[in-house]
């Protein structure tokens, strides 16, 4: 029997396109923008119409073929795979450099802006090839886990501009300047100061806010929480995207009214809690955190989620329905109950992969969850 169904929000209520968008744009503008490396400002400008943000998006991530790798890793935040991206360009670009010892300071310090303009200016006036297709190449022998990727950039630093220690593998400046990057073009100026604390250097920017593309007509979802709350099940929320970014739209959408607040998990709730205990791994999916905290309803501390004894007791009657295998190993790792929906970058072709990892129940539409609950709660 469900009693509570736990959502993630990207591929599966909501479309991920935009955050893909906006990936793309990031990378595009740290490498071609004056205020980041500056490579050829001209190709950059702050308004391009969905035909340009598609040949953009088309370049930087190979047809998505980069991005559909690193989503097979386990990869869950866009943050993490616009950093990935751009870090790794960086290293193939800093090959053209010829003051290895200046290389060496570069890349074994935090890598700000500052930085960023100085190797631009280093770089300025060489022939350079940017090849975005290289990234599956490099990382074909990675460990394909979030850590492995990162890990991976500190031994491309080695091979590539023979340094021995890099800060590539860690999250630090650089992981932090795509992030706010990212966050220009999503919520645009109206929101950047309350999404990450700092002004737009870059202004100008509408962002994606009110431009949400849904994967269901939005009354028909709506309806189908109203559904499951008439039969008794509590409805949730657990998404790797910013509060912000989840409440807007939801409002927008007139979703926000059937949710309790105190059931909406998201990355701010993960980021307070590893900002609290630096010494725990990441709490990103696929660790279980955002799902344990959302079914707590947040009535657990922090540290009691993510002490929380595996599997949970009950855990079958809570189905988490998610689009990704970060989702599918987070709900095994709790022993609740999953549902994939083939709405998510992959689309159709997520369900060989499901198929494989022996996924309970595989739906076409996040729709059919209604049927599903309501066949599971008799």
């Amino acid at each position: 029997m469900i009693k509570t169904v736990l959502f993630d929000v990207d591929g599966v209520l909501l479309s991920e396109e935009r955050y893909f968008d906006a990936s793309a744009l990031t990378v595009w503008e740290i490498i071609y923008s004056k205020n980041y490396l500056g490579l050829n400002p001209e190709k950059f400008k702050i308004d391009y119409s969905d035909s340009e943000i598609d040949e953009i998006r088309a370049c930087v991530f190979e047809h998505d073929l980069v991005l559909k790798f690193q989503k097979s890793c386990g990869l869950n935040a866009n943050w993490d795979m616009i950093y990935l991206t751009v870090a790794y360009q960086l290293i193939r670009l800093l090959e053209h450099v010829k003051d290895s010892k200046q290389v060496g300071q570069w890349v074994s310090n935090e890598i700000n802006r500052d930085v960023l303009l100085e190797i631009g200016k280093a770089l300025a006036g060489k022939e350079l090839y940017l090849d975005f297709a290289a990234f599956l190449d490099d990382f074909e022998l990675s460990e394909r886990t979030k850590a492995g990727l990162f890990s991976h950039l500190d031994y491309l630093a080695k091979e590539k501009l023979g340094v021995e220690k890099s800060v590539f593998g860690e999250i630090g400046e650089l992981w932090s300047t795509c992030e706010h990057v990212s966050q220009e073009w999503y919520v645009g100026d109206k929101h950047v100061m309350a999404s990450t604390g700092r002004p737009s250097v870059q202004t100008g920017k509408k962002g994606f806010l009110s431009a949400e593309k849904v994967l269901a007509p939005a009354d028909e979802i709506a309806s189908l929480f109203e559904s499951l709350k008439k039969a008794g099940v509590t409805i949730g929320i657990g998404t790797g995207r910013p509060e912000l970014e989840t409440l807007e739209p939801f409002q927008y959408l007139d979703w926000r009214k059937h949710f309790d607040v105190n059931y909406i998990v998201t990355a701010d709730d993960v980021l307070a809690a590893e900002r609290s205990f630096l010494d725990a791994t990441s709490l990103s999916k696929p660790h279980p955190f955002t799902y344990v905290k959302a079914l707590s309803g947040k009535t657990k501390l922090d540290k009691e989620c993510i002490e929380e004894e595996m599997p949970i007791p009950n855990g079958k009657e809570t189905l988490i329905v998610g689009d990704s295998f970060a989702d599918l190993l987070a709900a095994r790792k709790m022993g609740c109950t999953f549902a994939a929906v083939l709405t998510g970058l992959s689309g159709k072709d997520a369900r060989d992969e499901f198929e494989k990892h022996n996924t309970e129940y595989i739906l076409d539409s996040v729709l059919d969850v209604k049927d599903l609950v309501l066949s599971l709660v008799k």
